[in-house]
Protein backbone atom coordinates (compact mmCIF):
# COMPACT_ATOMS: atom_id res chain seq x y z
CA UNK A 1 0.00 0.00 0.00
CA UNK A 2 1.28 3.24 -1.07
CA UNK A 3 1.91 5.98 1.90
CA UNK A 4 -0.86 9.23 1.49
CA UNK A 5 1.01 12.25 1.94
CA UNK A 6 -1.53 15.08 2.68
CA UNK A 7 0.12 19.19 2.50
CA UNK A 8 -1.36 21.46 5.12
CA UNK A 9 -1.07 25.30 4.71
CA UNK A 10 -0.13 26.82 8.08
CA UNK A 11 -0.22 30.39 6.94
CA UNK A 12 -2.88 32.60 8.77
CA UNK A 13 -3.66 29.39 10.94
CA UNK A 14 -4.20 29.47 15.23
CA UNK A 15 -1.23 26.53 16.26
CA UNK A 16 -3.96 24.69 18.55
CA UNK A 17 -6.37 24.12 15.58
CA UNK A 18 -3.89 23.19 13.61
CA UNK A 19 -2.18 20.89 15.62
CA UNK A 20 -5.43 19.27 16.39
CA UNK A 21 -5.88 18.90 13.00
CA UNK A 22 -2.43 17.56 11.97
CA UNK A 23 -3.03 15.03 14.75
CA UNK A 24 -6.25 13.98 13.58
CA UNK A 25 -4.20 13.12 10.07
CA UNK A 26 -1.54 11.54 11.72
CA UNK A 27 -3.71 8.74 13.85
CA UNK A 28 -5.63 8.08 10.82
CA UNK A 29 -8.65 8.70 12.51
CA UNK A 30 -10.43 10.56 8.99
CA UNK A 31 -9.68 7.39 7.26
CA UNK A 32 -11.96 4.12 6.09
CA UNK A 33 -8.82 1.87 6.90
CA UNK A 34 -8.27 3.37 10.92
CA UNK A 35 -6.95 0.75 13.31
CA UNK A 36 -5.90 2.45 16.49
CA UNK A 37 -3.37 -0.11 17.14
CA UNK A 38 -1.18 0.36 14.34
CA UNK A 39 0.42 3.78 12.90
CA UNK A 40 -1.39 5.14 9.86
CA UNK A 41 -0.43 4.77 6.09
CA UNK A 42 -0.02 8.62 6.11
CA UNK A 43 2.68 11.39 5.85
CA UNK A 44 1.54 14.49 6.50
CA UNK A 45 3.39 18.01 4.74
CA UNK A 46 3.00 21.50 6.73
CA UNK A 47 3.62 24.66 4.51
CA UNK A 48 4.75 28.07 5.46
CA UNK A 49 5.28 27.49 9.60
CA UNK A 50 6.82 30.92 9.86
CA UNK A 51 3.33 32.45 8.58
CA UNK A 52 1.37 30.91 11.94
CA UNK A 53 -1.31 33.22 13.38
CA UNK A 54 0.31 33.57 16.87
CA UNK A 55 0.01 36.50 19.07
CA UNK A 56 2.66 38.09 20.89
CA UNK A 57 1.23 37.96 23.96
CA UNK A 58 0.80 33.80 23.59
CA UNK A 59 4.53 33.71 22.44
CA UNK A 60 5.61 35.07 26.15
CA UNK A 61 2.78 33.51 28.54
CA UNK A 62 3.33 30.05 26.86
CA UNK A 63 5.66 27.60 28.95
CA UNK A 64 7.33 24.85 27.89
CA UNK A 65 8.29 22.77 31.20
CA UNK A 66 11.16 20.04 31.30
CA UNK A 67 13.07 18.40 34.19
CA UNK A 68 16.11 16.33 34.56
CA UNK A 69 14.88 14.53 37.45
CA UNK A 70 17.26 15.74 40.15
CA UNK A 71 16.30 18.26 42.69
CA UNK A 72 16.22 21.62 41.04
CA UNK A 73 16.37 20.09 37.79
CA UNK A 74 13.22 22.02 35.92
CA UNK A 75 14.08 24.14 33.10
CA UNK A 76 11.19 26.29 31.51
CA UNK A 77 11.35 28.24 28.32
CA UNK A 78 8.68 30.53 26.47
CA UNK A 79 7.59 30.10 23.36
CA UNK A 80 9.75 32.91 21.72
CA UNK A 81 12.61 31.56 23.35
CA UNK A 82 11.69 28.49 21.60
CA UNK A 83 11.18 29.94 18.32
CA UNK A 84 14.40 31.89 18.69
CA UNK A 85 16.27 28.73 19.27
CA UNK A 86 14.83 25.90 16.85
CA UNK A 87 11.75 27.64 14.75
CA UNK A 88 8.14 28.29 14.40
CA UNK A 89 8.42 24.02 13.36
CA UNK A 90 9.44 22.88 17.14
CA UNK A 91 6.06 24.84 18.43
CA UNK A 92 4.13 22.87 15.70
CA UNK A 93 5.75 19.44 16.56
CA UNK A 94 5.54 20.16 20.55
CA UNK A 95 1.53 20.47 20.33
CA UNK A 96 0.84 17.92 18.12
CA UNK A 97 3.43 15.91 19.88
CA UNK A 98 0.80 16.66 23.20
CA UNK A 99 -1.88 15.48 20.99
CA UNK A 100 -1.06 12.05 19.87
CA UNK A 101 -1.92 9.43 22.48
CA UNK A 102 0.97 8.45 25.34
CA UNK A 103 2.09 5.45 23.84
CA UNK A 104 4.29 3.15 21.91
CA UNK A 105 2.90 4.69 18.48
CA UNK A 106 3.73 8.28 19.59
CA UNK A 107 7.09 8.28 18.39
CA UNK A 108 7.07 6.58 14.80
CA UNK A 109 4.08 8.47 14.72
CA UNK A 110 5.86 11.65 14.97
CA UNK A 111 8.40 10.27 12.02
CA UNK A 112 5.18 10.81 9.60
CA UNK A 113 5.12 14.47 10.39
CA UNK A 114 6.92 16.85 7.99
CA UNK A 115 7.24 20.55 8.74
CA UNK A 116 8.42 23.05 6.01
CA UNK A 117 9.68 26.71 7.25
Amino acid sequence: MATDTQTIDASGEKLGRLASAIATKLMGKDRVDFARNEVADVTVMVENASQLNISDKKLDTKEYDSHSGYPGGRKVETAREVVEKKGYSELIRRAVRGMLPKNKLQDPTMKNLVIKE
